[in-house]
C-alpha cells in the first residue's frame, strides 16, 4: 500500500480527481458529453508543449519562450502555406525543424555562454512575440490551408487524433527518459552538473539537447494550434509557458532539477485545464481566471519548496527518534 502512495503518478492523479470533483459540484455540465471532448482537445496542446518544459526542469533549467515560439511558428507556417507555396508536408516538417533550432539557439546560449536559462527564455519570450509580428504586417493569417483542420479534428479508430498525438509523445517522452542513455543524462546533469561533468558526462550538449526537445514540443502544439484554427497569430500562445510550467510542477517535477515522472506532468494539464474549464462553466471572468492560474502556479511551486523541507524534517526525526525495535522472544518473555 505505501509503494502505491509513493508512487510519483499517485500525488498528481489525486489532485486532478479532486480539482475534477470540485468543478462537478459547482456545474451539471461538466460531464456533458460535448463538454468532455472539447475538454480533451483544450488539454491535448498543454499536455504536449509542458513534456518539454518538464524535460527543460528536469536537466536543472525553465522555459519561458514556449508561448511566443508558438506565436512565432503559426506565423510561419501560415506564410509557408498561403503566401509562399510550399507543399503541405514540406511546410510542417520545416516548422517542426525550426521549432527544434530555436529551441536549440535556447539550449545553447544557456549551455555554452552561460546565461542563466531564465534569463535566456526571457529573451525569447520576448523576441519571439516581436518576430511573429513582423509577419503580414502583424495581422493574423486566417485560412491558411484546408488541409489543416484534418490534423486537429480528424479521428483514428474513433478515437480524436490530438489524443493520438498525446499518448504517443507521452509513450515517446516516457522511453526516452526510462530506458534510453540521454534521459539518463539529462536526469544526472539535472541533480547535480558537477557530479555529472565529474564522471564524464557532456553536461552542456545534454543540456542544449533538452531545450531542442523542448523547442520541437512547441512546434508540435504550435502546428495543432494552427491546424484547430486553421490560420496563424501573433497573439497565439499567451500564458501558455506559464501553464506548461505549472503542469510540470503540479505533475511533481522538482523546479531543482533532477527529479520527476514526465508522464505525471500529464495529470498536471488535466488538473490546469479542468480548472479553466470549470472556471468557464461558471461563466468566471478572463481576468478572474488568470488570477487563479496565478495562485495554483504560486501553490505548486510551494508545494515542491515545502516538499523538501517535510522531507527534511522526518530524516531528522528518524535520526532523533529512531524507529523502536520489535522486542524478542526472551526480552518480551524473561
Amino acid at each position: 500500500m505505501r509503494r502505491y502512495l509513493n508512487h510519483p503518478l499517485t500525488g498528481p492523479a489525486v489532485a486532478t480527481l479532486i480539482v475534477a470533483l470540485i468543478v462537478l459540484s459547482t456545474t451539471d455540465r461538466f460531464l456533458t458529453a460535448g463538454n468532455l471532448s472539447n475538454l480533451a482537445l483544450q488539454v491535448s496542446i498543454v499536455a504536449i508543449v509542458a513534456i518539454g518544459s518538464t524535460l527543460v526542469i528536469f536537466v536543472g533549467g525553465i522555459d519561458l519562450s514556449p508561448g511566443s515560439m508558438i506565436a512565432l511558428l503559426t506565423m510561419l507556417l501560415g506564410s509557408m502555406l498561403k503566401f509562399w507555396g510550399v507543399e503541405f508536408w514540406v511546410a510542417v516538417v520545416l516548422t517542426l525543424i525550426i521549432g527544434a533550432v530555436l529551441g536549440g539557439i535556447n539550449g545553447f546560449v544557456t549551455a555554452y555562454l552561460r546565461i542563466p536559462a531564465f534569463i535566456t527564455t526571457l529573451a525569447g519570450l520576448s523576441a519571439y512575440r516581436g518576430l511573429a509580428f513582423m509577419f503580414n504586417n502583424g495581422s493574423p493569417i486566417f485560412d491558411a490551408s484546408d488541409r489543416l483542420e484534418p490534423l486537429f479534428y480528424g479521428h483514428v479508430l474513433g478515437m480524436p487524433l490530438p489524443l493520438v498525438y498525446v499518448v504517443l509523445s507521452f509513450t515517446a517522452a516516457h522511453w526516452l527518459m526510462r530506458h534510453m542513455r540521454l534521459g539518463r543524462e539529462i536526469y544526472a546533469v539535472g541533480g547535480n552538473a558537477n557530479a555529472a561533468y565529474l564522471s564524464g558526462l557532456k553536461v552542456r550538449r545534454t543540456q542544449l539537447l533538452a531545450f531542442a526537445i523542448a523547442g520541437f514540443m512547441a512546434a508540435v502544439g504550435a502546428v495543432l494550434m494552427a491546424a484547430r484554427l486553421n490560420s496563424g497569430s501573433p497573439n497565439y500562445g499567451t500564458g501558455l509557458e506559464l501553464q506548461a510550467i505549472a503542469a510540470a510542477v503540479i505533475g511533481g517535477a522538482s523546479l531543482a532539477g533532477g527529479r520527476g515522472d514526465v508522464v505525471a506532468t500529464l495529470f498536471g494539464a488535466l488538473t490546469i485545464t479542468i480548472v479553466q474549464n470549470g472556471l468557464n462553466l461558471n461563466a468566471i471572468q478572463t481576468s478572474t481566471q488568470n488570477v487563479v492560474i496565478g495562485v495554483i502556479i504560486v501553490l505548486a511551486v510551494g508545494i515542491d519548496m515545502w516538499r523538501d523541507e517535510i522531507g527534511r524534517l522526518q530524516f531528522l526525526a528518524r535520526l532523533r527518534w529512531p524507529a523502536r525495535r520489535a522486542p524478542s522472544k526472551e526480552e518480551e518473555y524473561p
